[in-house]
């Protein structure tokens, strides 16, 4: 096995390099890929950079000349309905691209000639990632977290949630728009701008992916206050936590059924 970890920002990705076992760097498509072992998983670690186009680019770069074999985007997310909080984590079960609209020739949200508008995660990663989660909300988050930065954000009793995340090549900051996403895909739980390309990559290549987001606002107008505070402060941890116990738990596989809920929620 050999794990592509992808995220769109330096931030999202803080700790995970520094805690590689040998790691050594190549650039190719002015992009950085370095390779190494996090915690006895061989891994690749690379930044996207932000919008559909790159993450593809990305994914598929990580499959064609580095040989990965599944892959892990994780990141930050705007609440896709008003039950999810800043703070909350969504695990992708499936991902749609909210902008694809080919009609008449083919249906609103179909990626055309695939006969899918939603493109469903892998089923054990995403177990696996729930599993995580849970984890970490149960027994890392109060550490974790710097008590200042959880009363900054007020982040209290963060849950987790699985189900429809939605990608797009836009920065959603309007209630107006997000009731409108709500309206058109119902189950929304998180709106972003490069998961549902590479679930497309990963399809149509035969790769198991699995999307991890951390919420990082409300998707309206007040989406950009504090975005960077946030993902540098809070969304980082959750993600190094997150992927460390991720990691280890592929060195023990789960048996093939889901994870038992605990005290963080999950929404179907």
């Amino acid at each position: 096995m050999r794990l592509g970890i992808i995220s769109a920002l330096h931030e999202e990705q803080q700790g995970l390099v520094e805690a590689m076992e040998g790691p050594y760097k190549l650039i190719h498509g002015m992009r950085e890929y370095i390779l190494g072992r996090l915690w006895e998983i061989d891994a690749v670690c690379v930044l996207s950079r932000i919008g559909k186009v790159a993450g593809a680019m990305t994914a598929t770069t990580l499959v064609e000349k580095f040989g990965v074999t599944h892959i892990l985007f994780t990141g930050v997310a705007g609440a896709g309905d008003a039950a999810i909080r800043v703070g909350d984590i969504v695990v992708a079960e499936s991902l749609v691209q909210h902008d694809m609209d080919a009609r008449p020739l083919f249906p609103r949200f179909e990626v055309p000639l695939t006969g899918l508008t939603h493109f469903p995660t892998d089923r054990h990663m995403a177990w696996q990632l729930a599993d995580a989660a849970r984890h970490f909300l149960d027994r890392d988050f109060a550490t974790a977290i710097d008590p200042q930065e959880q009363a900054a954000f007020a982040l209290s009793g963060p849950r987790l949630h699985r189900g429809l995340v939605a990608s797009a090549d836009e920065f959603v900051s309007a209630r107006d728009r997000i009731q409108a996403l709500n309206g058109a895909l119902p189950g929304l739980l998180a709106v972003e701008m490069e998961g549902a390309a590479v679930a497309q990559v990963c399809f149509e290549l035969g790769i198991p992916f699995g999307v991890i987001r951390t919420i990082s606002d409300n998707a309206n107008e007040n989406a950009a206050t504090d975005f960077m505070r946030f993902v540098k402060s809070v969304a980082a941890r959750y993600a190094f936590h997150i992927v460390r116990q991720f990691c280890l738990g592929l060195n023990a596989p789960l048996d093939g059924a889901p994870p038992q809920s605990s005290s963080a929620s999950a929404r179907t």
